[in-house]
């Protein structure tokens, strides 16, 4: 049997006024040493952080995909992603974690949609020559995080992070395709409605019907942003929350089919079987 997935949530290893925090990796690894905590074992977030490799080579994995580590990568990592980081650790670099709250709260659309641009990518290089140039950033957050000041200490780590992340995205070397603005904002609020409903809800039709566009727009941004169509995207996002469940091994095939809103449990193994070549039960972590 797999091992079990455990929910990591922002306050399982800080407690602090502010949700926002940076540690090197080097005191992320001796503070689950302390905690007997192995970060090796897959596990699910519950809240958003930020991987900055600057020296040294690894793997780390997330959704079930292996990512190379080196110098200049750096790891946009996403509320409710299933990650395991490498036993032994063998690269230097810093972990921004912080609440979903933390980054919503009195954010502008514009700064709002950069963050999102940013996170959208599964990784950003850019490049070791240009680590140099986001280190006064990384110092400011730090410095601040370690001030005993809390006047608008919230706002002003909201700020300093958006110009970390502005930075990261004007050198990354692979540079993020430039959407059109709009569109961009669709495909997002297409993505926070497959969020909220996707328990109840697989019709991409009736998404579109939700966003009050035509199906045929939403079909067409979503061809642009991820190269598949709505109802595609729709299934890959089912297939990897479904793997997830699974991994957390805390529920049945059936009780899992009825959780993510299949009527028949038939449908689910069948679903499942169609786009992956295994059944639920056959499925384990790799």
């Amino acid at each position: 049997m797999p091992q079990e997935i455990e929910n990591i949530v922002f306050s399982r290893f800080v407690n602090q006024p502010v949700p926002f925090e940076l540690i090197s990796l080097q005191e992320l690894y001796d503070r689950c040493g302390r905690s007997s905590y192995d970060l090796s074992v897959p596990h699910r977030i519950e809240f958003h952080c930020l991987i900055v490799i600057t020296a040294g080579t690894s793997t780390h994995k997330a959704d079930f995909k292996e990512e190379l580590l080196f110098p200049g990568i750096i790891l946009p990592i996403t509320k409710g992603q299933v990650h395991s980081f490498n036993k032994d650790l063998t690269v230097e670099g810093y972990v921004i974690s912080f609440d979903e709250t933390f980054i919503m709260h009195n954010m502008s659309e514009k700064n709002l949609f950069h963050f999102l641009h940013v996170y959208h990518s599964p990784s950003v290089h850019i490049g070791q020559e240009n680590l140099s140039i986001i280190q006064p950033y990384i110092e400011i957050l730090s410095t601040e995080l370690n001030s005993e000041k809390l006047n608008l200490k919230s706002e002003f780590l909201q700020s300093a992070f958006m110009l970390l992340l502005l930075q990261i995205k004007r050198l990354s070397i692979y540079k993020h395709k430039t959407f059109e603005s709009q569109k961009f904002k669709d495909f997002i609020k297409f993505k926070q409605h497959i969020c909220t409903h996707y328990k109840e809800n697989h019709n991409a039709k009736e998404y579109a019907h939700m966003m009050q566009v035509s199906y045929k727009y939403l079909n067409d941004i979503c061809k642009e942003i991820t190269g598949n169509t709505a109802k595609v995207f729709i299934n890959n996002w089912l297939l990897l929350e479904i793997k997830r469940t699974i991994s957390e091994n805390k529920y049945s095939s059936q009780e899992i089919a009825y959780r993510l809103g299949f009527k028949e449990h038939s449908n689910f193994i069948r679903f499942f079987k169609k786009h992956t070549g295994t059944t639920p039960s056959k499925f384990k972590i790799t």
